[in-house]
């Protein structure tokens, strides 16, 4: 039925039907007249009629000529029963016509039946749709794995940038799938399967995908979960199932995506339901893996941010035989990832690209998908024909430190306190040097519960901070609580996300870097890694650690913070006049961007060295 040749077919031969069945209504209306029976009787009298035709309700005659409304047939109900001893004193040849039923008695069945079947079909079409492909009871262990060839997938090595390296990982994978004759002669093998890992919104699943546009072969893809059912067993028959497709395909790839939520590490204790699925389903993964044979041309992609929680059997040699990091790109990717996104998009002219570049440090592919796409709608909102620099600068702030909340109106002196607050964080790092520079100050809230904010955004990639330059991190998130102590000899709950910052950096100054002289180079906690490239939260485990032990590095951590703290508010004593003057401007104003900043604090006294230690640590 999804063919539209065979559906025009079945609507003509319909249509067909119809206009028959009409032009036979038609041709009765117009050449037969109903009489009453006794009218009929007197025609006969009068020798009008030539011909009779007797059915068991119903006696049509011929005739000899039309009557005044032009019709040559007659038709009366029968009445009585010994007509044909009366029909034979006139002298008119008659017949007896039997009705058959056949057709009347196969429409009344038939008709009802394609009725609710035609019902059914479109009930349960409705309810395969909804399940997706590969859907219904039937095909409950069929994969459901979307095949695109290369004119579908649209994706070539052009279109992913920023992940050189990755890419240069895969130029081989592309060469063998074109031409597999040619490797192997000198006994090298292609790896069987080529795993993917990065953080979210990098382009592993963009890179898998240009992969098979490159080579042009066939691109089945899945995702990790679409194998695990409700029932035991259907996941392993999804694996093999999408295994013989690409077989039969082959030169093709496989690519599956999220492999953590099939392939995480199998527990030692048999597991229930769900659990004991997943099992199954990943043991007929490893099975047929090390079935395929890889000359054949297949192979086998994946792609997960969650390598730590993949069971070591998928790892092993053989298997997954080469991992291909997609890391967030750096500013010379961040450069190419935004000139292809800017293609579709008018651009102004003067628009330079690599600043953009700069302030997006930390920024995957998708987050500069997006803001690309954000610069775009607020240039449309303000009716422009290009988008400008500043609508990139408004959609990072938007990015970053989230949506202006213009309707939450502060009271004069909480304005104040934050006013005050922000010219603080502000100060503090434009004194200090090496900071990161301050491209804006706002006392417009944003966001849940940001009052104000001071957006500083680092211009280049690091990856080893010192000791003093910690330090320095610290001074500026304490910068706005030192400046309301100065000024309004109070403490308020608007620096507690800060203080929540400090906290952190310092004890990983003293219990992960080995910075403190009193406690030594040791590391007493590690942290968790949840997701490749974020940190996660402190282990609760202290193994080897004194109750003395931890009580010094309480110690510790508290005399870094409260050092800090008194070495910036006589930093910021040293500039009261300064600091008054620049919030006064910032409560008239609202927002100061980084030129306002420059001219106000053109006077402003700078420290060239913290009066710390500088010791170099790997931040990895």
């Amino acid at each position: 039925m999804d063919n539209p040749q065979k559906l025009n077919l079945i609507y003509a031969i319909i249509a067909l039907f119809g206009i028959m069945i009409l032009q036979d209504l038609l041709i009765q209306q117009q050449t037969v007249q109903p009489v009453p029976y006794s009218e009929l009787e007197k025609l006969l009298e009068q020798g009008k009629v030539t011909e009779l035709t007797i059915r068991e309700r119903t006696i049509a005659g011929n005739l000899r000529d039309p009557d005044e409304k032009g019709k040559k047939v007659i038709i009366a109900n029968r009445v009585d029963p010994r007509l044909a001893e009366q029909l034979s004193r006139y002298n008119v040849p008659f017949t007896q016509a039997h009705e058959s039923k056949f057709l009347l008695t196969l429409f009344s069945w038939i008709v009802p039946a394609l009725v609710f079947f035609g019902i059914w079909l479109f009930v349960i079409r409705k309810v395969i749709d909804k399940q997706g492909p590969g859907g219904g009871f039937m095909n409950i262990g069929k994969s459901k794995a979307k095949i695109y060839v290369e004119q579908q997938t649209g994706v070539d090595f052009e279109d992913v940038a920023g992940v050189e390296e990755s890419k240069a990982e895969l130029v081989e994978i592309v060469d063998f799938l074109r031409s597999p004759d040619e490797y192997g002669v000198l006994g090298a093998r292609m790896p069987k399967g080529i795993l993917l890992i990065g953080p979210p919104g990098t382009g592993k699943t963009l890179l898998a995908r240009a992969v098979a546009g490159e080579a042009g072969v066939p691109f089945f893809s899945i995702s990790g979960s679409e194998f695990v059912e409700m029932f035991v067993g259907v996941g392993a028959a999804r694996v093999r199932d999408l295994f013989e497709q690409a077989t039969k395909a082959a030169p093709a790839i496989i690519f599956i995506d999220e492999l953590d939520a099939l392939g995480r590490a199998r527990s030692a204790v048999g597991g229930m339901g769900g659990n004991d699925e997943r099992e199954q389903t990943l043991n007929q993964l490893l099975v047929e893996m090390d079935g395929f044979d890889q000359t054949g041309g297949l192979i086998l992609l994946a792609a997960t941010n969650r390598p730590e929680i993949l069971d070591p059997a998928l790892l092993r040699a053989g298997r997954f035989d080469r991992q291909v990091l997609v890391d967030r790109p750096d500013k010379i990717g961040r450069e190419q990832i935004l000139k292809v996104h800017m293609k579709n998009v008018k651009i102004a002219d003067d628009m330079e690209v690599y600043k953009i570049a700069e302030l997006t440090t930390g920024f995957s592919g998708a987050d500069l998908a997006n803001l690309v796409n954000e610069a775009a709608l607020l240039a449309t909102r303000r009716k422009a024909e290009r988008v400008e620099t500043e609508d990139f600068t408004r959609a990072i702030e938007r990015i970053v430190a989230g949506l202006e909340k213009k309707n939450r109106l502060l009271n004069p002196r909480e304005r104040e306190i934050v006013a005050y607050h922000e010219i603080g964080h502000a100060l503090v790092a434009l004194a200090m040097p090496g900071a990161d520079p301050v491209h804006k100050v706002s006392i417009i809230p944003r966001g849940v519960g940001a009052l104000g904010y001071t957006m500083q955004r680092p211009t280049e990639d690091r990856f080893l901070m010192t000791k003093e330059e910690l330090e320095r991190k610290i001074a500026v998130l304490m910068g706005g609580r030192a400046a309301e102590k100065l000024i309004f000899d109070h403490l308020s709950t608007g620096a507690s996300d800060d203080l929540g910052r400090i906290t952190d950096i310092a004890r990983s100054m003293v219990t992960r870097y080995g910075m403190d002289e009193k406690i030594g180079h040791v590391v007493f906690e590690d942290h968790q890694q949840t997701f490749l490239g974020q940190q996660g939260f402190p282990s609760a485990n202290r193994t080897g650690m004194s109750d003395s032990t931890a009580e010094q590095i309480d110690t510790s951590v508290r005399e870094i913070v409260d050092t800090i703290f008194s070495s910036t508010l006589s930093l910021l004593e040293s500039n009261r006049t300064i600091l008054e003057e620049c919030a006064k401007v910032l409560l008239e104003k609202e927002t100061l961007d980084e030129n306002s900043l420059k001219e106000l604090t053109k006077d402003l006294h700078k420290v060239e060295v913290f009066p710390l230690a500088n010791t170099s640590i790997n931040m990895n």
